[in-house]
């Protein structure tokens, strides 16, 4: 069985590459397809790999990260490949992946991270946040958006075999793509994260890509308001912004390996998730390290923290209403096991995930192959 991946982006290193590197785990000698790849933006993590780029790739490295440049070519670009070569293609999308074009022979199978949500579920919301919900350039993005979402309606049938990663996702996929799909957690390297012994430490924490609709800037302006120690790790096109509203007790300590960022998690009062997200890695490893987490009540996270035992959730995404959870949060932490939130932790592992993978796809090949 010949098998190749594929992505969109390979730019920067977060939760959709991180499913990817576990799946070239299972499948070393896979080639990887993608829009545009950047080594450093990914930490090395697939300078190994043979990775197989579309003609954005040609481009500089600067021109590569600005994806909103090409939007318009970009449904053309994911359609270059040629699979004919292959048995089974795994895309892994969020955006584009799934709109490969493979023959009939060929098997499709599809980890959807989420339907496109800037043209589905998100759509207002994006434009709002990027100032384009008005005017004459509004009338123009929300154009270039319609004939995208065509698109992706049409790409969607492509796909022979649909995998979500919770059911939060799995319910999108129903609704834009009218599909069926098999949920299957990613991945998360509860094996490398272990709990702490020592005393916890007097801050809280966010591990993030520093991106508006990850919602960091709420995260900040509570811990301001409350004069709590806040330590923010990651990188982002909102780290300036993100910085000037901060006060004395915020510290950001940029894009930091794994095993630094799994201290900070161990020695944490707790994790702080402000954002609503498909699923949430960040979460699920604070379990692993023995923290709770302290979350937006929305999003893949309802499926993975659980309220009062591994962690407490907060209803509007508001100061007051994160303020009110933090406080609530600090008068029963005593309460919080360290086991509980370990054991949830591992129901999510990254074997879990490999086992799961491994054996949908070889049922759904030999499937496949009886019915050609």
């Amino acid at each position: 069985m010949k098998i190749a991946l594929v992505c969109d982006f390979l730019t920067k290193f977060g939760g959709a590459q991180k499913v990817l590197l576990a799946l070239t785990e299972i499948y070393p000698g896979a080639p990887i397809y993608c829009l545009a790849y950047d080594e450093a933006g990914t930490k090395g993590k697939f300078k190994n790999c043979n990775i197989i780029e579309s003609s954005l790739g040609r481009l500089p490295s600067f021109l590569k990260k600005r994806t909103k440049l090409f939007v318009t070519s970009l449904p053309k670009r994911i359609e270059e490949f040629s699979f004919s070569d292959f048995d089974v293609v795994i895309s892994s999308s969020d955006s584009y992946a799934h709109g490969i074009i493979t023959n009939p022979a060929t098997l499709h199978i599809c980890y959807c991270h989420t339907p496109m949500r800037y043209v589905w579920d998100w759509y207002n919301e994006y434009l709002k946040e990027n100032n384009l919900d008005k005017g004459l350039k509004s009338l123009v993005i929300r154009n270039i958006l319609h004939k995208i979402r065509i698109w992706d309606r049409v790409a969607a049938y492509r796909v022979d075999k649909w995998l979500a990663n919770s059911q939060n996702v799995q319910k999108r996929i129903e609704k834009y793509y009218h599909s069926d799909s098999e949920i299957i957690y990613p991945p998360i390297d509860v094996e490398n994260i272990k709990p702490s012994n020592e005393k916890i430490g007097d801050y809280y924490l966010v591990v993030s890509r520093l991106e508006p609709y990850k919602k960091i800037g709420l995260a900040i302006e509570t811990c301001n308001k409350l004069k709590k120690k806040l330590i923010i790790i990651g990188e982002g096109s909102e780290m300036a912004a993100l910085k000037k509203i901060a006060g004395k007790s915020i510290s950001f300590l940029g894009w930091q390996p794994d095993d630094r960022v799994y201290e900070y998690l161990q020695n944490s009062k707790a994790l702080i998730f402000p954002g609503e997200e498909d699923f949430g890695i960040t979460p699920v490893e604070s379990m692993a390290a023995g923290r709770p987490v302290i979350a937006y009540r929305k999003g893949g996270v309802l499926e993975s923290v659980i309220e009062g035992k591994t962690g407490f959730f907060f209803k509007e995404p508001t100061v007051d209403s994160l303020s009110q959870t933090i406080i609530s949060f600090e008068t029963q932490i005593a309460t919080i096991s360290q086991d509980d939130c370990v054991n949830r932790a591992q129901e999510f592992s990254k074997k879990a995930f490999q086992d799961k993978i491994l054996s949908t796809i070889n049922k759904s090949y030999q499937k496949h192959i009886n019915q050609i």
